[in-house]
């Protein structure tokens, strides 16, 4: 891959972005970001996604397994933690004639997202947010170019409760057909942007394999549509495996930039299934005081805001809730978040500062061979 151009490596050195790791690791790690977001990973169909990390993970030479709905890899020390990652993304689905939802709410997913998941809640926020986004289309499981097309309306349909789109240039399309949102890394004032959930993520654990992390890595299928910590969960059972090192990397939505900003990192004491590993929690938090990264509690802030709220924010159910009620706490650990804004949107945004101070933290976990 590349280096980074000139005007890249100036966003890099804005004070905002300032940390212990120095530009030339933040620049290596946007040059594995940058091509990953161009590749299209629409929730429930992410195989071709799955192929692309597949192949960038076995040239550092872990040990790479693909499993229905989930891709492990792992180092030489593969218990010592487990970083997840879900790699699905929003998009559409063709679900009939020149017709287009919100792919992660079809019918056929309403039912795994229990009800009070933040992207449901969310729905009345961004219905708005999709008019002019141009768009492109892919063959299932091969990841295919087939064309694109531009979003003309979004709104809400109260019998199906999803959002439905009218999209111009896309009307040969065949039902089942997954329908990505154009995106490109755009970095300015300190900040990246694009369609950042999750794929940020991955890109994270893939550097840190780079940098010679030998633990393992999780990559998850189906997050936004509620199915990922079954995939999750099979591989931990296969392996009759449990831990209380499991730590569930992702963004996390804010309401401002000010808001996003006041921490680097964010972390939760729990979600609204129950608590998680306090041992794992502190652990993080006592790393991010020893090397001076600020953090914030995401369960406090909304607990906060919602003393002021007409209607609650919900404290959301996470992959790793999901897999600690669901395993009675034999398997636990604790969350590790981005800050963002614009969430759920192909511009939501992310200080350089924040995604620094999280490849920090981790980068601690690496051992000297």
């Amino acid at each position: 891959m590349g280096s980074l151009d000139l005007a890249v490596r100036e966003q890099i050195s804005n004070p905002v972005a300032a940390t212990a790791i120095a530009d030339s690791e933040l620049s290596e790690f946007l040059d594995i970001l940058k091509p990953l977001i161009r590749e299209p990973s629409v929730v429930g169909n992410e195989d071709s996604f799955f192929r692309v990390l597949q192949r960038e993970l076995q040239e550092v030479g872990v040990d790479v397994s693909y499993y229905h709905g989930i891709l492990v890899a792992q180092g030489s020390r593969p218990q010592d933690l487990f970083l997840s990652a879900h790699i699905d993304r929003h998009g559409l689905l063709c679900t009939g004639p020149n017709e287009f939802q919100y792919a992660a709410f079809i019918a056929g997913n309403q039912g795994e997202v229990m009800g009070d998941s933040v992207s449901e809640h969310m729905l009345h926020t961004i219905e708005d947010r999709f008019q002019g986004q141009r768009v492109q289309a892919h063959l299932p499981y091969t990841g295919t170019y087939l064309g694109q097309g531009e979003i003309t309306r979004s709104y809400i349909c109260p019998e199906r409760k999803n959002l439905i789109f009218e999209v111009s240039g896309l009307d040969f399309l065949q039902p089942g057909t997954p329908i990505s949102f154009l995106d490109r890394l755009q970095i300015a004032g300190g900040c990246i942007s694009a369609q950042l959930d999750n794929v940020l993520s991955a890109a994270i654990i893939i550097y840190l394999f780079r940098q010679g992390f030998q633990g393992t890595g999780l990559f998850t299928a189906q997050e936004e549509s509620g199915r990922s910590w079954r995939y999750a969960l099979s591989w931990f059972q296969r392996q009759n495996l449990t831990t209380q090192r499991l730590v569930v990397l992702d963004t996390s939505p804010y309401a401002t930039r000010e808001d996003a900003d006041a921490q680097q990192i964010a972390l939760r004491h729990r979600d609204a299934n129950g608590p998680f590993a306090e041992a794992m929690t502190q652990e993080l938090a006592g790393r991010c005081n020893e090397l001076g990264l600020t953090y914030g509690f995401k369960d406090e802030y909304i607990a906060i805001r919602n003393q002021t709220r007409s209607k609650p924010y919900p404290l959301g159910r996470t992959e790793l809730g999901r897999i600690v009620t669901a395993t009675e706490g034999a398997i636990n650990g604790t969350t590790l978040q981005i800050p963002t804004t614009e969430y759920h949107t192909a511009t939501e945004t992310a200080s350089l500062s924040a995604i620094a101070a999280v490849i920090e933290l981790l980068k601690g976990y690496i051992a000297p061979e």
